[in-house]
């Protein structure tokens, strides 16, 4: 098993952290210990620990439901002394092994939330961090205020029990270190949203002011929200991939994990107690996020969904896959060299150039395994985020929109739920409802158009986008995806 005692006695090609991990300090509690986190903070982290100067930086990891498989997770950490494995593959067949260090212990709230409290209130806790997903910070969609009316909330605003929310345990944490003389600690949001430290300090200070106006005032004055850009593909690791992972490195770890060989993290350098010395492992710290968060949505995120929709139709199911095909990799190349890099604001410094490359680059790894029909899910509000600001901007300068029509045009050919094959399959649309989706299906192929994920650019929709596409959609029903491309999808020579 690995441990502390098996670090001596490493399978060869797996490496060491670079420092004694029983002689590292507690600095960081995490929320949320997922393969994302561990592949990401945590490698970052690991970093940092192995240079002069910053072994009190290590991460106290916190895990907030119950039930068994929480119990079981915790159970493996701590039985591995909260080691794994981390192996890096790129899209060449190349790939590292190294185990991590950076995460020094693992509380279950549920088992023990006073334990949870007494160290965030701890005055070596100078970072709290979490990866709790997009819908983890309870915003209400319409209003962009904190929900007060969940369950969890409002017992935990209540006061009569241990807390159960992040949103519990960090306030609680803050008004103890605010009565004894200690101070804040920044709160710093990992997770996969635009500004993500906006919007956790909306959900913190929404929690705080329905609890204690004054202690509220107090955070909002003492306590940072960094926001963030983090990117790396970390698939999920079923019982098959463990084995394999272990089998390839000879390790015995219950918890081994992969990433791409790609990673990136830029943050705003807001940091009201300190923080280790990230700038030395990797990650980018600047004074606005904004224009990093853009290039990655109109881009890598755009593109991903670019070549979902046409690639589920012509029955790929993994991105890897569908880049394979000549005709698809140049469509989204052509998208990504015509119309959007001449529209973008890059921030000073970024290539765009080298970000198409990565973003291509990164596509076609096969050890990642990404599913189309999960980069496509929720394609009505994906393209409404995506690929709005390009649309608008090619719109508003008359340029070609021939590879944002069959783009369109593909998406809604793919909400009717059957590829070239004959496979059919369940489009993942939470936002559509039946009515939504029969108009894809529609004999009118104008109708899907009054579907929401066109509404960004609704007001400048133009009769020529209209008409392509309609006629790609036609064209995709009467001679198939291949030849619609060929004729409507805007491929250069």
């Amino acid at each position: 098993m690995l441990n502390q005692m098996s670090l001596n006695a490493l399978p060869a090609g797996v490496s060491a952290p670079g420092y004694d991990p029983q002689a590292i300090g507690t600095g960081i509690v995490h929320f949320g210990v997922g393969n994302f986190f561990r592949a990401h903070e945590a490698f970052y982290v690991d970093r940092c620990l192995a240079l002069a100067g910053q072994q009190d930086w290590g991460i106290a990891g916190v895990g907030l439901t119950a039930g068994g498989r929480s119990e079981r997770k915790a159970e493996q950490f701590i039985g591995q002394d909260c080691l794994y494995s981390l192996t890096e593959a790129a899209p060449d067949g190349g790939r590292t092994v190294r185990v991590i260090g950076a995460l020094r212990a693992y509380l279950l709230a549920p088992a023990d939330p006073q334990a949870v409290l007494d160290l965030l209130a701890d005055p070596s806790i100078r970072i709290v961090s979490m990866t709790i997903t997009e819908g983890g910070y309870n915003i209400d969609e319409t209003t962009g205020e904190f929900r007060l009316d969940h369950a969890a909330v409002r017992a935990d605003l209540a006061g009569d029990a241990p807390p159960a929310t992040i949103f519990g345990y960090v306030i609680e944490a803050l008004a103890r270190r605010r009565a004894a003389g200690v101070g804040p600690f920044t709160v710093l949001s990992c997770d996969n949203l635009r500004h993500n430290g906006d919007v956790a300090r909306t959900a913190f200070l929404g929690f705080a002011r329905a609890r204690d106006p004054d202690l509220a005032a107090w955070i909002e004055a003492h306590v940072t929200f960094p926001n963030g850009m983090v990117d790396r593909i970390t698939p999920s690791v079923d019982d098959t991939i463990a084995r394999a992972l272990n089998d390839a490195s000879g390790l015995d770890d219950a918890l081994p994990l992969v990433a791409e060989d790609f990673t990136q993290w830029v943050v705003e350098d807001r940091f009201c107690a300190g923080r280790p010395a990230l700038d030395k492992a990797g990650v980018q710290f600047v004074t606005d996020v904004t224009g990093y968060e853009h290039v990655k949505v109109r881009m890598l995120n755009a593109s991903h969904i670019l070549l979902a929709f046409p690639g589920i139709l012509l029955g790929y199911r993994q991105v890897d896959e569908a880049l394979r095909d000549p005709d698809l990799a140049r469509f989204v190349n052509a998208y990504l060299e015509l119309d959007v890099i001449p529209r973008l604001d890059a921030p000073p410094g970024l290539d765009p150039q080298a970000y198409r490359r990565d973003v291509l680059r990164r596509f076609s790894n096969p050890a990642m395994a990404d599913q189309l029909l999960r980069i496509g899910g929720d394609g009505s509000s994906k393209i409404q985020v995506f690929w709005t600001e390009t649309v608008r901007r090619v719109l508003s300068d008359g340029g070609d929109l021939r590879r944002i029509a069959f783009g369109i045009a593909a998406y809604l050919e793919a909400l009717r739920g059957v590829d070239e094959t004959g496979a059919r399959y369940t489009p993942a649309e939470p936002t559509l409802d039946a009515a939504h989706l029969a108009l894809a299906d529609a004999v009118d192929l104008h109708a899907a158009l009054a579907l929401p994920a066109f509404d960004g650019w609704r007001d400048a929709q133009s009769p020529a986008l209209t008409d392509g596409i309609v006629a790609a959609r036609k064209a995709i029903r009467d001679s198939g995806v291949r030849a619609a491309l060929a004729q409507y999808g805007g491929l250069p020579d």
